[in-house]
């Protein structure tokens, strides 16, 4: 199956010589490391002197990757970004082939849906998370959402998890264990290392991978 891939401008025109880069070059990456992926989108535009583009690649069920690069030109910007999925991609290769060397194939053996919002809050404000007080007026002060997502939880060891929280260069994953079904999270800790919480064990239990 052919990658779709689209390139476009914001507030630029792209010409048909850097889409065709563009395209080639995800093309290349994507099939060095992956195989092959659904499809793929670039935007252009400028930041003041700046080109900056924002790529994103959806390279297999539940799996969206983005980077976002700028440079001097548009071909430096695209280039950079491309550089960027590349190398998170060939990490991911090599610990897969690790995960096999040691017997554990990955496999998804399902996933479900959830949903989450993301909520707006005014600059300058602080809300404070640890002080809840059900009298306060939703409409003063309080972060309104403006925009709710499902999104996938799929089945996953807790190396899986970890591969996955790299190859999408999030800050946490939340996922079902495969070993017992419940409910799981890895996230990325200030100190560099992977953390895992997982409730059904006890505090002392959960703490960070690497």
């Amino acid at each position: 199956m052919t990658m779709q891939i689209s390139v476009k401008g914001k507030q630029m025109d792209v010409g048909d010589a850097l889409r065709t880069h563009i395209q080639d070059s995800m093309t290349t990456v994507v099939g060095k490391y992956f195989g092959s992926g659904i499809e793929a989108h670039a935007v252009l535009g400028r930041e003041a002197h700046l080109y900056c583009c924002d790529l994103s690649v959806h390279i297999g069920r539940g799996i969206l990757m983005q980077a976002s690069e700028k440079g001097t030109d548009p071909y430096i910007a695209s280039d950079k970004a491309v550089d960027r999925i590349a190398k998170r991609l060939r990490r991911h290769k090599r610990r897969l082939h690790d995960h096999h060397q040691s017997g554990a194939a990955p496999k998804i053996a399902q996933a479900e849906r959830a949903q989450y919002a993301i909520l707006a809050v005014d600059e300058g404000d602080e809300p404070d998370f640890d002080e809840v007080d059900d009298a306060v007026d939703p409409a003063e002060g309080q972060p309104a959402i403006v925009a709710e997502m499902t999104t996938e939880l799929a089945t996953l060891t807790v190396g899986e998890a970890v591969m996955r929280l790299d190859l999408e260069d999030q800050s946490a994953l939340m996922f079902r264990n495969s070993a017992h079904g419940g409910f799981n999270v890895v996230y990325r800790r200030k100190d560099g290392n992977i953390g895992w919480i997982d409730p059904g064990q006890t505090a002392s239990s959960n703490g960070h991978i690497q």
